[in-house]
């Protein structure tokens, strides 16, 4: 069982406790100080297991009243026995590891400058080929561009001469009934109400070619690919780096004796058929290169409604609905696997280094489920109204006027400034991600500043810190302004996941659309359309895109390629 710790929050340089059991606030002791900081001079000797601080006589009565306390000589065998444990462990096996890592790596510096000279000269004369075929593609589509500007120019004249006489003959209509009417004369009155009925032809607007060209905002991909694959075997790296995480790069092909570590927690019962030969066929591979068009490559409707959805990367998928009192594990077919029960979720986060699935709670809780348990975390002073397992395990957790991070225990770590203040960013947040690439973060909040304005909702942005980088309140390119429907809703964002390429896909509840911003907040593309409202979505290892619409319509989507 874990206790609830309380709070703690930095104050002009003090980090101070807040409880519903104590009225007051200590600052943080000082390390080696032995005399308390409530209650100067005095010895501190007991530990509050409550508070996890250290206290003296004097606070039995007070800040620890009725908490439970113990004698530091009575804690300090074991105290001494988990020192010993820990220096034993670093030095008979950490140490021994990371020696032997440090030799291994040594190894691998020497033989790497050998192998890379090799391929130099091959390099270099396959640069200097691309060069040359892009200087000549470069020139073909300037050629193309150029004349179909000259076509575009002479259909545009055309239209706008005709357009010219239309306006003179409008004028001399205008001009002859004006007339009639002046002159009063029954016959020119019928003659020109006549000459009314006979419409002049509208000239047609020509279609004219329409050109763009759309940068690769992320050509390395595309550019090894171009440059060529280098085939490694398992004599040019060291297994032990790869079991230990290190990555192998796009371009580098595995030859026939690479042996790479099989994928961790990986359930082959419970993927369906396309997502086990999906996981092959892309084993390895980065997709960044965006389709033409979206494709789905799977639908299907959930035995349950859905508010949240987190897919685990193996073919299945975690979801949960407002409120509700059930987490449901399905597969690709909307088959239910797992159902564990638990009281009024509010959402959810898988953790992206542990693979373990969080989740808070009206109870102001956050759980992670490990195991097949959930285990209390630690618990926050406000409702968590939505959380986020950042890289480095931290837990982000989005609560009315503010977002505070969080370490895996409950030491809170960051915090963002209070709602009134200059700064203040967020008032009520629904949706938090982080990005894999950058680390940036981002958060719908779903009322803006005003919480009678429905309208004013946006996506905020943020670096690391929590120091804001944009807002992107739903504005979508003129092209797209004109293919899209009369009477567009305001933008309602629901659903909220960054890519591998450190773009933002941001569910559009009230459009029924699923938008893809830049990083730095510029509109890209309106990745699907759909007949229900967008209310989660979420972005697989993979690269694709896991989106619910209506209540339980869950489709997976493409919209990279390799």
């Amino acid at each position: 069982m874990f206790k609830q710790r309380p709070l703690m929050t930095m104050v002009n340089g003090f980090l101070k406790m807040d409880s519903s059991l104590q009225k007051g606030q200590f600052p943080f002791r000082v390390k080696g100080q032995t005399t308390c900081m409530q209650h100067k001079g005095i010895q501190l000797e007991f530990y509050c297991e409550e508070c996890e601080q250290l206290a003296c006589i004097k606070c039995l009565s007070t800040v620890h009243k009725r908490h439970s306390l113990a004698g530091l000589a009575e804690i300090t065998p074991q105290r001494k026995q988990d020192i010993h444990n820990f220096i034993v462990k670093t030095e008979d096996v950490d140490l021994v590891q990371v020696d032997q890592y440090i030799t291994s790596t040594d190894t691998q510096l020497k033989e790497n400058a050998s192998s890379f000279d090799k391929l130099c000269d091959q390099i270099k004369s396959q640069n200097e080929k691309l060069k040359e075929e892009l200087d000549l593609l470069s020139a073909h589509s300037l050629s193309l561009y150029k004349q179909m500007e000259e076509d575009n120019t002479k259909l545009l004249q055309t239209y706008k001469q005709d357009m010219e006489m239309y306006r003179t003959q409008l004028k001399q209509k205008v001009k002859e009934c004006k007339k009639a009417l002046q002159q009063n004369s029954v016959i020119e009155i019928h003659d020109a109400r006549f000459e009314i009925g006979c419409p002049i032809k509208f000239p047609v607007k020509p279609t004219i070619g329409l050109v763009s060209f759309s940068p690769n905002k992320y050509p390395q991909i595309d550019l090894e690919k171009a440059l060529g694959e280098v085939v490694i075997s398992d004599q040019v790296l060291n297994h032990d780096l790869l079991d230990h995480g290190q990555s192998v790069p796009s371009f580098v092909r595995q030859g026939p004796s690479f042996k790479q570590r099989p994928e961790h927690n990986v359930n082959s019962e419970q993927r369906s058929g396309d997502i086990t030969e999906r996981s092959k066929e892309k084993k390895g591979a980065v997709r960044t290169t965006l389709l033409p068009q979206t494709k789905i490559l799977r639908e299907w409707n959930s035995p349950c409604d859905i508010s949240s959805v987190c897919p685990t990367g193996n073919g299945t998928v975690w979801t949960s609905y407002y409120f509700s009192e059930t987490l449901t594990l399905q597969d690709g077919k909307g088959d239910v696997i797992q159902k564990v029960q638990h009281k009024t979720i509010n959402d959810l986060s898988l953790s992206p280094t542990t693979n373990t699935l969080w989740l808070s709670d009206e109870e102001n809780s956050i759980l992670e489920f490990e195991s097949g348990r959930l285990l209390h975390r630690f618990s926050t002073d406000r409702r968590p109204r939505c959380i986020c397992i950042t890289a480095s395990n931290h837990v982000i957790v989005g609560m009315t006027n503010r977002i505070s991070k969080f370490t895996s225990e409950g030491k809170l770590s960051l915090t963002t400034l209070p709602t009134g203040t200059e700064e203040s960013l967020i008032c009520t947040p629904l949706r938090i991600t982080e990005c894999s690439v950058t680390h940036n973060i981002s958060v719908v909040d779903s009322k803006g500043n005003s919480d009678d304005d429905e309208r004013n909702k946006y996506v905020v942005a943020m670096d690391a810190e929590f120091k804001k980088l944009f807002v992107f309140d739903g504005k979508i390119s003129d092209t797209y302004q004109q293919m899209s429907q009369p009477g567009d809703s305001p933008f309602d964002p629901r659903g909220l996941a960054y890519d591998h390429t450190g773009n933002l896909v941001i569910g559009d509840h009230s459009n029924k659309r699923v938008l893809l911003i830049s990083g730095r907040g510029e509109f890209l593309r309106i990745l699907h359309t759909d007949t229900n409202g967008t209310v989660d979505v979420s972005i697989d290892k993979f690269g694709d895109l896991w989106a619910v619409f209506g209540l339980n319509n869950i489709k997976l989507l493409q919209y990279y390629s390799v």
